[in-house]
């Protein structure tokens, strides 16, 4: 059998596939996220731990010899490690907020856009550039008690495989320090952010994607292991979208959007980035929104609303919600894709004492549509459009996102990101396999072509919303009429 590995924000998974892709059997274990005051952190060992549950459950369950094994996992953040790979304090998870000031004087004073003239990836405050500058600023002793500033599937890899040393690959390393072009390290970059002595903290890059033998803990040992890619390019591969202008949405708790391209454009406005890929010259451009299904999440527990009545809540309510509109823009972070917005909060429109909680969900679902078409455009999709992630489950919603987006949607369900760290591994390791079966869609869903163009409009409309309230979220300078100082 084949293992994928996925090592999510708030889920670890791990599913046992045959050799024509059809799933065996899937254990999942919950980790925590530890939110204060803008900050969000992770107990490391917590998450190794349940990784290798799963890995022990899995493997029981399915007593088969395992072939290989491909890992994947939540990128960005920072994950400081020592020699042997176990943490030195806390992970900050991607979701991390406590670099936001830090971020608006590098978009303030020209440094954000000069690191993506560079590297065609925009600075966001959960990434590892401004993390690892705050912590050099605020926390200086953990960096130094630190080998390595790595992603989380790193740190799984080094410890499952023994490795003796930290390593990345080209997609993990592709913010914010990659030069695509070269596939190496950007010094220059690294000046940039104030950020040169500490070069000795990025790990090796693996490219192609590094590959070891498990060394028995969670897997027999001896199985062929690979780190890689992240969690954003291998559901790509997991859902088939290899073919330049081609697409991906992911409705997870990060609403990506991801389009294959073989072009490099760092012109425009900085926002996401691109993810090299295993194949030199090609690369997804990449718009990774910050909050998807926890924007639901948050209005579904706020409004008192379970998640099993989505479908009916989502019936209830018109297209349009009764006026209301939702900017979901929910993190303690900001916005990060398709622009930079460090302040940028949910706001919401046209609630009275009329409104139901129908109406404030759909609007949340409308509005999380919104974002992603947002997104995709920025991205330049021009192909086909491929869905997948935790938001698909639901039929009501699958339908109005093909609505709001106006394209058929091509629905992958199933573990696609572990899927896809198999094909990786596949492909590193010389296994055959047939990757059009491994990712054919579940199925197709078209847009209802009245509603398609009523969302046009609506569309056109969250724009000039949203445009107001990132004006609103910029930082004001100068004196406030009317106060004086001390």
């Amino acid at each position: 059998m084949f293992v994928g590995i996925d090592v999510g924000t708030s889920l670890v998974k791990a599913a046992a596939f045959d050799r024509s892709g059809r799933t065996l059997a899937v254990e999942a274990r919950p980790v925590g996220l530890d939110l204060s005051g803008g900050t969000v952190e992770q107990d490391a060992d917590e998450v190794y731990a349940a990784v290798t549950a799963v890995l022990e459950a899995l493997t029981a369950r399915v007593p088969e010899p395992v072939e290989l094994a491909g890992l994947t996992g939540q990128g960005d953040g920072l994950w400081l490690v020592d020699a042997a790979g176990r943490p030195v304090r806390s992970a900050i998870s991607w979701m991390d907020g406590r670099a936001h000031d830090l971020v608006d004087r590098w978009l303030a004073d020209g440094t954000v856009e000069a690191v993506f003239r560079r590297t065609g990836g925009a600075l966001f405050p959960g990434s590892p550039g401004p993390l690892l500058a705050w912590l050099d600023r605020h926390e200086p002793a953990s960096l130094d008690r630190a080998a390595a500033a790595v992603c989380c599937k790193d740190l799984v890899f080094q410890r499952l495989t023994g490795a003796g040393r930290a390593v990345t690959d080209v997609s993990d390393a592709s913010m914010p320090f990659l030069d695509p072009r070269t596939r190496s390290y950007d010094d220059g970059v690294l000046e940039l952010l104030g950020l040169s002595h500490r070069r000795g903290l990025l790990p090796e890059i693996g490219d192609p994607v590094a590959a070891g033998g498990a060394a028995g803990e969670g897997l027999p040992a001896g199985t062929p292991l690979t780190n890689g890619p992240y969690d954003l390019a291998a559901c790509a591969l997991g859902a088939g979208v290899t073919a330049p202008g081609d697409g991906l949405l992911i409705v997870g708790t990060c609403l990506a959007s991801l389009v294959v391209t073989t072009g490099l454009d760092l012109g425009g406005e900085p926002a996401g980035l691109y993810i090299s890929t295993d194949r030199p010259g090609h690369r997804l451009r990449a718009m990774p929104a910050m909050v998807g299904t926890a924007a639901l999440d948050w209005v579904l527990a706020t409004t008192g609303a379970r998640h099993q009545e989505l479908e009916a809540l989502l019936a209830e309510a018109p297209p349009g919600s009764a006026g209301v509109r939702v900017l979901p823009y929910f993190a303690p972070s900001g916005e990060r894709a398709p622009f930079v917005e460090p302040g940028l909060r949910a706001e919401l429109h046209g609630v009275s004492l009329e409104t139901r909680p129908a109406d404030l969900v759909r609007a949340t679902c409308e509005g999380i549509g919104y974002a992603a078409r947002h997104c995709l455009a920025a991205a330049g999709l021009t192909g086909t459009l491929a869905v997948c992630g935790g938001g698909t489950r639901s039929p009501a919603w699958t339908q109005l996102l093909a609505d709001v987006l106006g394209r058929p949607l091509r629905v992958v369900e199933g573990e696609v990101g572990a899927r896809g760290a198999v094909l990786a591994a596949a492909g590193r390791y010389g296994v055959p396999l047939d990757a059009g079966a491994w990712t054919r869609p579940t199925r197709l869903v078209d847009p209802d072509p009245y509603r398609a163009a009523y969302y046009a409009q609506g569309y056109a409309e969250h724009l000039e919303l949203l445009a107001g309230a990132r004006e609103r979220a910029r930082p004001r300078t100068g004196p406030v009429s009317g106060v004086t100082g001390c």
